[in-house]
């Protein structure tokens, strides 16, 4: 009776076997990046050192010197740079919270346009998506800016694209709801229709893989999120007094005035992201 033997490969020598290859490879290069970073590091502190340039964050509690042209809170040249970057970081999270509401909003109705069955609809917005998909953002910057500074009337002259809005070269001014206590409470409620929502998406997505109904979340959603601030709205009075801008003199008083420098980051924002 023939006894047929299995041979095992022999194993390769550790400088062939590629797993081990592979390891060495990797800790030579982890080993060169970390001597590259400690001779950027030590070269950096001796140089320092050597012109007499302090390093580390104590500038912060310095006077910044310089002039910001809008904040949301108090701010003077002679504020620390501590509150310099706080200004800088309100401004963004400012123009980060406007944007993201304006650019969905205006990405929906381009996204509906170019979905559209008719023809010349969704041939404009495809041409527009295409336009500015395709120039870059610091020129649409630019743009915008231009043409709200150099291109925009003097107050007097002012645009008034809507009622109440007024686009010069000093900004646009618009009206603001006058401040009630109504406000506040349907911030609340908006902040409970949001809890809820949440809890009604955990609640159906159980219930559906326990019985395999779904249930229309999104409609129930949307009512709670747009209808509790409404019911407080309408309850409370329905508060719509405006605090209107008003030309007096060189410049608009009243309402809510941005700086051509914000608006244009917002509209090249707006209209590049929402694309």
């Amino acid at each position: 009776m023939a006894t047929d033997i299995i041979r095992r490969p022999a194993r390769p020598s550790p400088w062939r076997d590629p797993a081990i290859r592979g390891i060495v490879f990797q800790v030579l290069f982890v080993a060169a990046v970390l001597a590259l970073g400690t001779f950027l590091v030590h070269n950096t502190v001796v140089n320092l050192r050597r012109q007499n340039i302090a390093s580390g964050f104590g500038f912060l509690d310095r006077e910044a010197a310089f002039g910001i042209g809008e904040s949301l809170i108090p701010y003077s040249p002679a504020d620390t740079y501590a509150r310099a970057f706080l200004v800088g970081l309100l401004n963004t999270l400012y123009v980060a919270a406007f944007g993201i509401v304006l650019a969905t909003i205006f990405g929906a109705v381009m996204g509906i346009a170019r979905l559209s069955r008719n023809w010349l609809i969704s041939k404009l917005a495809q041409i527009y998506v295409e336009t500015f998909r395709n120039i870059p953002l610091l020129l649409q910057l630019f743009f915008w800016w231009a043409l709200l500074r150099e291109g925009a009337p003097a107050p007097r002259q002012a645009w008034e694209p809507l009622p109440d809005v007024f686009v010069s070269n000093r900004g646009i001014a618009f009206p603001l709801p006058n401040p009630d206590p109504t406000h506040g409470w349907m911030a609340l409620a908006l902040c409970v229709g949001v809890v809820a929502t949440i809890g009604i998406s955990r609640w159906a997505r159980q219930r559906q893989a326990r019985t395999g109904e779904q249930f229309p979340t999104g409609w129930v959603g949307l009512g709670l999120i747009l209808g509790l601030p409404l019911i407080v709205f309408l309850g409370g009075g329905a508060p719509l007094a405006l605090d209107r801008p008003e030309l007096k003199g060189f410049n608009f008083v009243g309402g809510h005035a941005v700086s051509p420098e914000f608006a244009a980051l917002l509209l090249g924002l707006v209209v590049y992201t929402g694309t």
